[in-house]
């Protein structure tokens, strides 16, 4: 029966040409196909773009910014697409003449709007992108893909810019850190100076009150001898010897008291004198205080800018994030629509802006946090210092109190040393006088008296002026401390300001810097069984496509029930056709696969299991479709033309399986076309062998049982046809 059926194909021209034309009909499917569609996007310079630069540039910082001209010129040398610079009038023209598939436009305040990110009303940069979707819908989406990456670039471009303006402005605070330094090392050595003027203060003070105790001594002394005067001037008719001896220890007692006024005299003096350098220590020491607070001030402004600038920067960047995840739910619906490939593309890119967001936005929350701290450091080194100049103001007004004090009390110094002095010479011709002392005797003891009152208050005063004299040591010890304490925590200051001015000068702003700030994040790609181009990643759909549409046709032009001789039996009915039908798969699944791999340049990782996956798929279409034509006829064409187009729908060859609606998921693992393609996608990307055996094996039971099922029908069919004529 073969035989037979062989001959009849040899004899009949039509039908064998019509054969030969069916061989080849999985090669027109699958390799026009896929020849078309083999590398789409190695061709896209030659879509035509347009491009419109209206941007008029803007001044930021004292520097020319044109963002649009830069961007248009890295998007002309990049060749990703066929770019044409026109004007908005040439640009509106070809987009509406279908002369280009899509217009991208930098508007005139494109640059004006990167310079306000430091505003109080900051504006984005907006690029116009208008695709002709009625043109060619899939050259939209293809441009919206471009878009992301020629908003990323601006966004890198921009975030650079502010970048080096914030590494300037850090390098500016640390020069400030420096000069406040300097300023602290002055106040350290002025307060040094304070320290050692307080300290010989401290000294003269002291002397000035053992020179008091002195003094107070010698008023004792003068009370005594003015009331034994007194008592002797009661006497002083009844001895001139005894007004003798009681002259010469007068003269005695007057000259010790002048020389105790010329030592208080001296003391005072050299009193006054440290007294007049405390004054002028501190007013300088107050002079640099205020410069000390008006820099802290300049310092903590400074901060405050900063603070604020890092706040709206990481607003910024938090909008950026709110924005990208905008995009992302807005952009969801169209990645459904998209190929697996580009799918996977745009939602690379969508993370990859996503994580970028994330850590600029995490990078300047901690900045902010630093600033912060920074600003409220300062604030503190600025009330500190408002501090340390007030309390100095209170030692400036109580030295120049001082100062004042001690011009009277040198005056009186002065006075009692000459007074002491005029005393002494005086009692020098009270000898001479005895005679007439005698006769005023009388007038002396009066004068004594009032000199025995007048004593009494000078020893009073004495007893208060060494009182005041220890007091203002004890006072001058306690200067000498918190001059001290000065020193040292302007020597802080000093220390810490150089480790800031250290800490700040550790910022460097070079190229790799700023790449870093405006681009931190790459992204690696590692593929898993790569995929290179949409031809090799549509083989296995296409190919499973074509074998079955060939499996179809030659239904059309081969009988497969009417015998070309009469049939013995069922079995040997049905392998006659079983045998034609396998020389037509055998010769359709090589010459697909062959021309997929000659021709067009598909590199199988396991092109043995190709071939093998490629025969068997072949023979499981035949025998399904065998079957279902000859035990239906058309009916059963129209009945594999559905499931054709089922398998089409359901078989994950295109899109991924969850992505198309749950009812048709259900069908996917009912079909044999989803085991040809998996069988294929092993052979050629993966080179999986167990998967590939397994859906091979799948397939050989679809087609062992379409062929039980045929060869049941046959044996039914010859029993009615046949059997009687057999019994005739």
């Amino acid at each position: 029966m073969l035989k037979g059926e062989l001959k009849s194909i040899l004899k009949n021209r039509k039908m064998l040409i019509a054969i030969i034309a069916v061989l080849f009909v999985p090669v027109l499917y699958a390799g026009m196909l896929l020849w078309a569609f083999w590398d789409p996007y190695d061709r896209l310079s030659d879509l035509p773009v347009a491009i419109v630069n209206a941007d008029k540039g803007a001044d930021y910082e004292g520097n020319q910014l044109d963002v649009g001209r830069e961007v248009t010129d890295k998007l002309l040398e990049s060749k990703e697409f066929d770019f044409i610079e026109m004007d908005p009038e040439e640009g509106e023209k070809a987009l509406d003449g279908h002369e280009v598939y899509m217009l991208i436009e930098f508007p005139s305040n494109f640059s004006e709007h990167a310079t306000t990110l430091l505003d109080d009303q900051p504006e984005k940069l907006a690029i116009e992108y208008r695709p002709n979707e009625g043109m060619n819908f899939l050259s939209g989406q293809i441009g919206e893909t471009a878009m992301e990456k020629i908003r990323a670039e601006v966004n890198e471009q921009i975030i650079s810019v502010y970048s080096e303006q914030l590494f300037d402005a850090i390098a500016e605070m640390g020069d400030g850190f420096g000069d406040a330094a300097e300023g602290a090392g002055e106040i350290q050595s002025g307060a040094q100076d304070l320290h050692s003027g307080a300290s010989d203060l401290k000294g003269y003070l002291e002397q000035l009150a053992g020179g008091s105790l002195t003094l107070v001594d010698g008023t004792d002394r003068l009370v005594s001898g003015a009331a034994e005067a007194a008592q002797g001037a009661g006497k002083l008719n009844e001895g001139l010897g005894t007004l003798s001896d009681g002259a010469g220890q007068l003269q005695a007692g007057a000259g010790t008291a002048a020389d105790g006024a010329a030592v208080l005299k001296s003391g005072i003096d050299e009193y006054t004198a440290g007294v007049s350098r405390l004054k002028s220590g501190i007013a300088e020491a107050n002079g640099k205080d205020g410069e000390l607070v008006g820099a802290l001030g300049q310092l903590k402004a400074g901060a405050g800018q900063v603070d604020g600038s890092v706040g709206e920067l990481q607003n910024g960047a938090g909008q950026v994030q709110a924005g990208v995840e905008a995009l992302s739910g807005q952009l969801a619906p169209i990645l459904e629509t998209l190929p697996a490939e580009q799918k996977a593309q745009l939602a690379g890119a969508l993370e990859q802006l996503k994580q970028g967001s994330g850590a600029v936005a995490g990078g300047l929350s901690s900045l902010k946090q630093g600033t912060g701290s920074l600003s409220a450091g300062l604030a503190d080194a600025e009330s500190g210092a408002g501090q340390l100049a007030a309390a100095r103001q209170q030692i400036l007004a109580g030295a120049e109190e001082l100062d004042g004090s001690s011009g009277k009390l040198k005056q009186g110094a002065s006075d009692l040393a000459a007074g002491n002095a005029t005393l002494s010479g005086k009692l020098g011709e009270l000898a001479a006088g005895i005679q007439s002392a005698r006769e005023g005797s009388q007038t002396l003891s009066s004068g004594l008296g009032a000199l025995v009152e007048g004593s009494g208050q000078l020893k009073a005063g004495t007893s208060e002026l060494a009182q005041k004299s220890g007091e203002l040591a004890q006072g001058s010890g306690q200067l000498v401390s918190g001059t001290q304490e000065l020193a040292d925590g302007s020597g802080t200051l000093q220390e810490k300001l150089a480790d800031a001015n250290g800490e700040a000068g550790k910022v460097k702003a070079n190229d790799q810097t700023l790449e870093m700030a405006s681009s931190p994040v790459d992204v690696e790609k590692a593929s898993i069984d790569h995929v290179p181009n949409y031809g090799t990643g549509f083989t296995p759909y296409f190919l499973s496509l074509g074998l079955f549409v060939g499996a179809l046709l030659i239904t059309i032009v081969f009988p497969l029930v009417e015998p070309a001789v009469k049939p013995v039996n069922g079995w040997r009915w049905a392998g006659s056709k079983i045998a034609i039908l396998a020389v037509v798969g055998l010769v359709q699944s090589i010459a697909a696969v062959a021309v997929v791999i000659l021709a067009l340049g598909l590199d199988a990782v396991e092109p043995g299991w190709l071939f093998l996956s490629a025969v068997i798929t072949s023979y499981t279409f035949l025998a399904i479709i065998q079957f279902l034509v000859s035990s239906m006829g058309d009916p059963g064409r129209f009945i594999a033309i559905v499931l054709l187009v089922l398998q089409l729908t359901t078989s994950a060859g295109t899109f991924p399986l969850e992505l198309i609606p749950e009812p048709l998921q259900w069908l996917n693992a009912g079909l044999p076309m989803t085991y040809s393609v998996q069988a294929f996608k092993a052979s050629i990307s993966s080179g999986n062998s167990e998967l590939a055996l397994f859906n091979n094996g799948i397939l050989l039971a679809f087609m062992a049982g379409a062929l039980v099922l045929t060869i049941v029908y046959f044996t039914v069919l010859f029993k009615r046809r046949y059997s009687k004529l057999a019994e005739a």
